[in-house]
């Protein structure tokens, strides 16, 4: 094999999540550019620098297991890439396969830093409008609810944020963008649930920097 070495590439977000929420699967599916995902999938979201480095990663993955790739955005300076399947099993096994390309161990992952979070109460009519007229992908948010939002560094580790706080909570996403140096998630309910969403988000991503997961075990 030719080209970049694998020691140049930095191990930026690499996540197991064992099974997408029904909102937080749709919403990827609105944008997947390949297979969609459906609630239930057990998914991969992995985020590497530099960005086209996630051309090789990806091509290894599919070949050695059966997972399906739904989202793969290469930027200036990261690529991430989604990868799912119904059963678990072949989702951990191409994150092995990943690792052992890289020679290195789901603890080399970066962790993930918090950078804003934030529940505003009683949203506006005015500010409702504006959000939902910028994000349409997900629900519309409402006046008079409340928001939940979070920004994670990097950017890929929202999407467990976002899958945990469903898990956990009553509560509607609005959006979530996973991409670029920063994730954002906006999510949307009455005050208890978007304190229930939050709490949950920060519990998922103490976890993140707590353990190494599932992967490589």
């Amino acid at each position: 094999m030719s080209g970049t070495s694998n020691a140049d590439i930095t191990l930026r977000a690499f996540v197991f999540i064992d099974a997408l929420q029904p909102q937080l699967a749709s919403y990827l599916a609105t944008s997947s550019q390949g297979f969609l995902p459906v609630p239930g999938d057990a998914c991969l979201w992995i985020e590497v620098a530099p960005g086209m480095a996630v051309h090789r990663l990806s091509d290894i993955a599919l070949k050695a297991t059966n997972v399906h790739m739904g989202e793969q955005v290469v930027e200036r300076a990261f690529g991430s890439m989604e990868i799912h399947y119904r059963n678990q099993s072949e989702v951990l096994e191409a994150g092995r396969v990943v690792l052992r390309e890289l020679r290195t161990t789901e603890d080399a992952r970066m962790p993930c830093r918090i950078a804003w979070k934030e529940v505003i109460c009683a949203i506006t009519p005015d500010h409702a409008t504006l959000i939902n007229r910028q994000l349409r992908k997900g629900s519309m948010l409402l006046p008079g609810k409340s928001m939940f939002i979070m920004e994670t560094e990097p950017a890929g580790y929202i999407v467990y944020a976002a899958n945990e706080a469903e898990k956990a909570a009553n509560i509607t996403l609005v959006d979530v963008r996973p991409f670029g140096t920063f994730g954002r998630l906006t999510m949307m309910g009455n005050e208890a649930e978007a304190n229930a969403a939050l709490q949950a988000a920060e519990h998922a991503i103490a976890t993140i920097n707590n353990n190494a997961g599932r992967v490589g075990r």
